[in-house]
């Protein structure tokens, strides 16, 4: 038996830890440093998630961990989207939502999607570079 006794919840639970351990990992920030691993994982699931349109912001959210999921919806105006940015009005929406000390705002956001890209298909990947600005394309990951 799981933490929760829930095995759906365990798993999503198990999920997001992966992600935000790989996360960790790239930046050699230990497991006490849990919350900055999930800033980063929040200010560019929510930057991606604003440049979105509602459709694809829903795409995607499906194929992400439940507890991911909950992130990616937390505070999401339908109405507003998708925000129109290039790449430096995206990486600029990062640092401003990223309350740590990050080098490269590129990396960050690279490092982040990387980390969720294992529960991504190869087409919904496709389709969210291919509704993107072509400057914001290669910050996402193959």
């Amino acid at each position: 038996m799981g933490a929760t006794g829930f095995s759906t919840f365990d798993k999503t639970i198990d999920k997001t830890n992966h992600v935000l351990r790989e996360i960790e990992y790239a930046y050699g920030w230990s497991k006490e440093q849990r919350n900055v691993s999930y800033d980063a994982l929040r200010a560019v699931l929510h930057a991606l998630r604003d440049r979105l349109t509602v459709d694809e912001c829903a795409h995607l959210a499906a194929q992400l961990p439940l507890l991911v999921r909950g992130v990616h919806y937390e505070g999401w105006d339908p109405s507003r989207v998708p925000v129109k940015m290039g790449r430096e009005e995206f990486l600029q929406r990062v640092r401003r939502d990223f309350p740590h000390e990050v080098g490269d705002t590129e990396q960050l956001v690279s490092t982040v999607l990387q980390a969720l890209r294992q529960y991504v298909t190869e087409g919904e990947w496709e389709d969210i570079k291919s509704s993107i600005s072509r400057d914001l394309r290669p910050l996402i990951p193959v």
